[in-house]
């Protein structure tokens, strides 16, 4: 069997949650450390990796195929660049880069040196997604009509990270979150015609977007992508509506909570949802009106590993494209240029 071996380019708490526990879990990787600037954190979870004190340093080991760029959206295009003159595989975190022609750049870079690139959207392994997937599937609601997505929290003040809160290339809420819901969007109904947007300061002190409000328009129904740091109190974060009937669900996966207290993937009960969190159907089958709540599909971070892992020792494309992490840079561009001049974009 073939290991990865596989490199961190940041040890907070992406790298801790989001990323280490699974490739370590994953019998084809090894974790063989991590470029940790100033505390050195990941040997205290993982003894036998190596704490790199520069990228230079990372870059130059031989031994390291992968390297998974997770940090800030503003150092994204540069820093996967590098690893892919490295000649490094690369899996870069949304959002892919801050720029549609630096994502289109990276594409056409990891072509020529023969590498594979993808985006980590770990949100499409999610339970959520993955049971609003399965109902859209199996037709149980007949023609869609509107589909509405939420990413709402209540943060009402200004952030310690200041990377997320400073005004330049890649901060702000659309920036943040957006790439979760636009690529939820894309992946369920693929390219809408065009956008119409609202992004908006709402905090006080605050230097970046935390609200936005996008329709995305296609050619028979539209979809609402929305999030907002002042929601108390949360409306069901997937709403469907079509011909025959509802779906509506609350973010109920417990993937990040569990990471967060310290639970590891791999027990036989991982992503499963508890019963509250249930979506509830609303339709009609053969003719019988059904009202009922739905079991959600078993979320797997994992998954997304497995699927690279899969594309870097077979034909098998990356499980997230780099034209996935294109597109929605392309669907951001057009939703600040329609907020900018109040109007919808053509895609």
């Amino acid at each position: 069997m073939h290991i990865i071996k596989t490199a961190l380019l940041s040890y907070g708490m992406s790298g801790k949650i989001f990323h280490a526990p699974f490739i370590a879990a994953h019998s084809g990787f090894r974790l063989l450390g991590s470029w940790e600037r100033s505390q050195k954190k990941i040997e205290e979870d993982y003894p036998d990796a190596i704490s790199y004190p520069t990228l230079e340093a990372l870059l130059a080991d031989e031994a390291i195929e992968l390297v998974i760029i997770n940090t800030p959206n503003n150092t994204h295009f540069d820093y996967a660049t590098k690893a892919l003159l490295a000649n490094k595989h690369v899996v870069v975190e949304k959002a892919f880069t801050t720029t549609v022609a630096e994502g289109e750049s990276l594409k056409a870079l990891a072509d020529k040196q023969q590498k594979k690139i993808s985006v980590y959207q770990n949100r499409r392994y999610d339970s959520d997604f993955r049971t609003v997937k399965n109902i859209l599937e199996e037709k149980l609601l007949g023609e869609i009509v509107e589909a509405e997505f939420h990413y709402d929290r209540f943060k009402p003040v200004v952030g310690p990270k200041l990377h997320k809160e400073t005004a330049g290339p890649g901060a702000g809420l659309l920036m943040d979150l957006g790439p979760h819901l636009i690529d939820e969007a894309l992946c369920l109904f693929g390219m809408p015609q065009a956008v119409f947007a609202d992004i908006r300061i709402t905090r006080p002190l605050s230097k970046v977007d935390d609200w936005f409000d996008l329709l995305l328009y296609y050619p028979a129904f539209r979809v609402r992508l929305k999030a907002s740091g002042f929601v108390k109190e949360a409306i069901p974060a997937n709403i469907i509506n079509g011909c025959n009937g509802s779906f509506i669900k609350a973010r109920a996966d417990v993937q990040e909570a569990d990471l967060l207290a310290g639970k590891k993937p791999g027990d036989i009960n991982w992503g499963i949802e508890p019963k509250s969190g249930y979506g509830l159907l609303h339709t009609e089958k053969k003719g019988v009106v059904v009202k009922e709540h739905i079991l959600s599909a078993k979320g797997n971070y994992g998954d997304y590993y497995e699927g690279v892992y899969q594309a870097l020792t077979t034909a098998k494309p990356m499980p997230v494209s780099a034209q996935d992490g294109i597109n929605t840079i392309i669907i951001i561009e057009a939703a600040v240029k329609s907020c900018a001049e109040k109007r919808i974009v053509e895609l």
